[in-house]
């Protein structure tokens, strides 16, 4: 197995990912979806955690040899960069949504040196509007973005827009083709599943962050 399909797997496992092509969770959009990811979860089993992070480690060792400090979102990306951060004995930063309204107003925690090479973590991507928007935070602090890693995307095309726009590199360690296929192959969905949650894919231009 590939490192994408044993993630999808474990995802799939735990729970972190449910799939129900027949009846579509409502999310908070409006949109109608049959994925529900909710890959925090993922903290909580050490195996599947073990797999993330390692798998986190080679993918920036091979994609952005050059990293000097790591920064998680927030919240979710926070645990897998600490985590990164300690494996790869680099610093660590986490950067807030927007900056604090009291105290320093801080929206990058920790110390940045400025021209400092980053690799920004997160959990998942959807339109990737807000990891972009965590990378800008980090540039107007003074580091320079390599480029961001995730656990998991939903590979829509607004994200795919999104982070060539803004000239960001985007690695994942799993994605939505991955996933579905697995859960084929593993019995969490039959044919006919399989067959509405393609569909489903080719018709994303309408989902938002």
């Amino acid at each position: 197995m590939t490192l994408s399909s044993k993630i999808a797997s474990h995802l799939l496992d735990i729970k972190a990912v449910y799939l129900r092509p027949d009846k579509p969770f409502t999310w908070a959009s409006g949109i109608k979806s049959p994925i529900y990811t909710d890959n925090r979860i993922t903290l909580s089993y050490p195996d599947t955690r073990n797999l993330i992070e390692d798998g986190f480690v080679q993918a920036i060792k091979a994609e952005f040899p050059e990293v000097e400090v790591i920064a998680g979102t927030a919240t979710a990306g926070i645990p897998h960069g600490a985590i990164v951060a300690d494996r790869m004995n680099l610093p660590f930063a986490y950067i807030r949504s927007k900056a604090k309204e009291h105290g320093a107003g801080n929206q990058v925690e920790g110390r940045i040196v400025k021209g400092q090479k980053m690799v920004v973590i997160e959990d998942l991507i959807s339109t990737g509007g807000s990891v972009l928007d965590a990378v800008a935070a980090a540039e107007r602090e003074g580091a320079e973005v390599l480029g961001v890693v995730a656990i998991f995307t939903y590979q829509l095309p607004k994200a795919d827009r999104n982070f060539d726009n803004a000239g960001v590199k985007l690695v994942t360690l799993c994605d939505y083709s991955e996933l579905i296929k697995v859960a084929k192959v593993q019995g969490y969905i039959n044919a006919d599943g399989l067959s509405l949650l393609k569909k489903f894919r080719q018709n994303q231009e309408d989902w938002q962050d």
